[in-house]
């Protein structure tokens, strides 16, 4: 899928992988794809609420996503039903591979959150990515994973709207 293939509206999957087990699929409405970044808006995908303490993901939130196939992360804009900008959830991932009408994209537990202000870049499940081996399994896609949440960290005290563009 490229802004050649697929337009503005069109309906996509997002498959999201972990440890080689699909974690959630769930629909979403492409808003552009350029060849390297695919962006889609979509609706809290899980069932009931996620109580994360800084933020609280619930039916009625809508995310606002976005996917490179040349990074090693995702930037997801949350906001509640009522449109409030809550803040943005950043999954780190290995770059993204889209197949179709399916956007795969695989989980590598690093996660990083900045609040709607900005006050707060909270550093997420660093002790997870140590337990699931990848630095032994494949030392290249660890380093490259620790770089991406460094970037992230940077890109969130500096405002993350700017790489994603207003969105909402």
């Amino acid at each position: 899928m490229s802004a050649r293939s697929a337009e503005a509206g069109d309906q996509v999957e997002i498959a999201l992988v972990k440890a080689g087990r699909t974690k959630i699929r769930y629909p979403a409405e492409l808003l552009a794809d350029d060849g390297v970044r695919l962006s889609v808006r979509a609706p809290w995908a899980a069932e009931g609420v996620r109580d994360f303490g800084f933020v609280r993901f619930e039916p009625g939130d809508v995310f606002t996503e976005h996917y490179w196939r040349d990074r090693w992360y995702a930037v997801k804009e949350v906001r509640s039903g009522d449109g409030t900008l809550k803040g943005w959830y950043c999954d780190v991932t290995r770059p993204a591979a889209v197949d179709g009408g399916t956007v795969l994209v695989e989980d590598l537990d690093l996660d990083l959150w900045v609040s709607a202000d900005g006050t707060e870049v909270l550093r997420l499940d660093e002790d997870e990515f140590a337990a699931s081996g990848l630095a032994a399994s494949d030392p290249e896609a660890a380093e490259s994973a620790v770089a991406a949440l460094d970037a992230l960290e940077a890109l969130g005290r500096d405002g993350l709207r700017a790489l994603v563009g207003r969105t909402g």
